[in-house]
């Protein structure tokens, strides 16, 4: 396990299936935390379970001025930022493109690709002037999905958003390189989170039909744990993985290789 002790991270959409194992694996590799959901009494039980030294704002991440706070609470609090994981995200409902509500369509890039956009303004000031201060860098991890690398048929407004996510990462990645700054992006397929199981379950059928349809695309022919993709996040976070910058990280069981 890499070794967080002393370091600063913000989690947002901490509260998720990602998120929530994310706080937990950082916490118990010593960092302090800064976590960011939409509801404040779930952030306090989970900032009450974990312990430490760590930070609960609220906040809808496309209010750019809760990624502002969020940053300003790391160098207040802590004194440093050392990783970013931009990880809030929804899915809009399982329809074909000419259906899905213009509501759901705008509001999914608002969450998934603006509310990166957002975090990242927010974040990579703070990194670049530590780096010109110090000469530590940090790194930033954005959560993805794979249907930010391949196509995902009923999911459209949430692949263009992810595959924005994506393209995002590769560029800042080559534009802060040589400013002290890493990023790269966690593409997951689906894990036994609650977004895998509520997309599940408005997949309409027996549960058990709907998730042995859906792995029928992956090789591997299973759904991911959420500790595997964790595992994924902490790799990309770790300060050891000190060479790599603008990769999306593809755990997927083998899906996005065909």
């Amino acid at each position: 396990m890499a070794d967080f002790s002393g370091r600063c991270v913000i989690l947002t959409g901490a509260c998720g299936g990602f998120g929530e194992a994310a706080a937990r694996a950082f916490a118990a590799a010593g960092a302090n935390l800064v976590l960011s959901d939409l509801a404040q009494a779930p952030l306090d039980r989970l900032a009450e379970e974990l312990g430490g030294r760590v930070t609960a704002i609220a906040g809808d991440i496309t209010d750019p001025e809760l990624s502002l706070r969020l940053v300003e609470a790391a160098i207040a609090e802590f004194g440093r930022l050392d990783v970013a994981v931009n990880n809030a995200g929804i899915a809009h409902d399982i329809l074909p493109l000419a259906r899905i509500p213009l509501e759901a369509v705008r509001r999914t890039i608002e969450i998934d690709l603006l509310g990166v956009i957002y975090a990242m303004q927010a974040q990579l000031p703070a990194f670049e002037q530590r780096f010109r201060d110090t000469g530590e860098t940090g790194a930033i991890v954005n959560v993805a999905s794979v249907a930010g690398v391949v196509g995902a048929p009923m999911l459209s407004v949430y692949a263009a958003a992810k595959h924005g996510v994506v393209g995002l990462t590769k560029s800042a990645a080559l534009e802060y390189a040589r400013r002290g700054v890493r990023v790269n992006a966690l593409c997951p397929s689906f894990a036994r989170t609650p977004m895998a199981t509520d997309f599940l379950d408005k997949a309409g059928g027996d549960r058990d039909q709907a998730e042995a349809a859906l792995v029928q695309a992956i090789p591997m022919r299973r759904l991911a744990e959420v500790d595997e993709v964790i595992a994924g996040l902490m790799f990309l976070a770790d300060p050891a993985s000190s060479f790599v910058t603008g990769q999306t990280l593809q755990i997927d069981g083998g899906l996005s290789a065909a």
